[in-house]
């Protein structure tokens, strides 16, 4: 009885023992080919390079400009207008054209004043006639009161009608030059050179020196001047910049839609007060403008050059990303790896962004343009050169893309 009761319980445990061998191999077996995969996977999961576009940094020579707003004026403006009442018996010039100082504008008709210029002169020629007379009448008498031929009264009423006859001449030459200064106003010339507008008056009409609107408008335009205004805060910069300045400072004009070059010329003059209702200063410039490029009343961005900033470290203003911890670009190493390079933007103008000199900015760095978005520190990178089309990074990295000041 006894043997036979332990054999079953030797046949359960050599079960047992060898279920687990078993399950012991089989787990064996799934974590080695477990193991497997993942390294036949491993190859496969490696990311790929992202294609990215590249700049460098640069040295450049970037002048710093205020940058403002501002309307294009004549130089000098006048409103022809008569000085006298009479007929417009014609008109000296064609609309549009330039007329030059002293050309014949307009003739208005002189004969009344021609009449009156006459009657002065024959008064004056009546009233010398009569103070000859009564001189040699004062010689008579002078010489008979020498005689005891003639009173004291006499001869002092003598001279009083010299000294009367006198003034009427001196009266009469005043009269002919009155006369003479009206008839002078019938023709009407050009106070200044410039260019003409519309002719505000046509022959035949009666003209009044009371008319409000003239006969014409004459606007110099050549040189032009262009009025503009910029914060109060840059006054003092102004000032200095002029203190230090040998030359009149810069200034260059925009076109509003497209940021063309207009013209370039020089600050005449930097108001001597504030406006305090909207806090700004105005200024005015002058441009040599022998093509015609700007026109009274145009709306032009101006950008007053303050002074030359020296060689600073750049880069195109696409390449400054923006974070909690300031400002950083995505360099890339000598492994084409990005990483963070943090930077200081101290300025932004024409597309390009002028950094705060440091030493890792070297002018070899090589810097992302396009395609931060998708990178991470420590991501590989390939460059992409567009096939016939110019690299991004040289087009925003060239100065002369969008309007330079240099």
């Amino acid at each position: 009885m006894t043997t036979s009761s332990q054999a079953p319980k030797r046949s359960s445990t050599a079960v047992a023992v060898a279920t687990a061998l078993i399950l012991a191999a089989g787990a064996g077996g799934w974590l080695h080919m477990q193991r497997a995969s993942a390294a036949d996977q491993a190859p496969a999961k490696a990311a790929p390079p992202v294609s990215v576009s590249l700049t460098t940094v640069q040295q450049r020579d970037l002048p710093l400009y205020l940058a403002g707003v501002g309307t294009v004026t004549a130089n000098a403006s006048v409103t022809v207008k008569t000085r006298i009442d009479g007929q417009l018996d014609k008109v000296g010039f064609k609309e549009g054209e330039d007329v030059k100082k002293g050309q014949l504008l307009a003739q208005i008709d002189p004969r009344a004043l021609q009449a009156q210029l006459a009657q002065a002169e024959a008064q004056r020629a009546k009233d010398a006639a009569q103070l000859l007379n009564a001189r040699l009448d004062l010689q008579r008498y002078t010489t008979l009161r020498g005689q005891d031929a003639a009173t004291q009264q006499q001869l002092d009423t003598q001279k009083a009608l010299v000294a009367q006859l006198e003034a009427a001449v001196k009266t009469d030459d005043a009269q002919i030059a009155y006369a003479k200064v009206q008839l002078s106003y019938t023709t009407i010339t050009a106070p200044i050179s410039g260019r003409v507008g519309v002719r505000l008056v046509d022959p035949g009409n009666i003209v009044h020196a009371a008319d409000a609107n003239g006969l014409v408008v004459i606007n110099q335009i050549d040189p032009i001047t262009l009025l503009f205004t910029l914060p109060e805060e840059a006054v003092g910069t102004i000032n200095q910049a002029q203190r230090d300045s040998q030359h009149p400072l810069k200034v260059v004009a925009y076109a509003r839609d497209s940021q063309d070059t207009l013209a370039t010329g020089k600050l005449i003059l930097l108001d001597n007060q504030i406006n305090t209702s909207n806090g700004t200063v105005q200024l005015k410039a002058r441009f040599e403008n022998a093509d015609h490029k700007l026109w009274p009343g145009q709306y032009v961005n101006a950008r007053l050059q303050m002074n030359t900033h020296g060689e600073v470290p750049t880069l195109p203003a696409a390449a400054i990303q923006r974070n909690q911890q300031g400002t950083y670009v995505y360099a890339v190493d000598a492994q084409d790896q990005a990483f963070v390079q943090p930077v200081k933007v101290e300025r932004i103008q024409d597309g390009i962004a002028v950094l705060v000199a440091d030493a890792a900015l070297k002018p070899e760095l090589r810097v992302v343009l396009d395609g931060q978005y998708k990178l991470k520190p420590g991501t590989r990178i390939v460059e992409s050169k567009p096939a016939g089309a110019k690299p991004a990074a040289a087009a925003a990295a060239n100065p002369e893309a969008k309007g330079s000041t240099k």
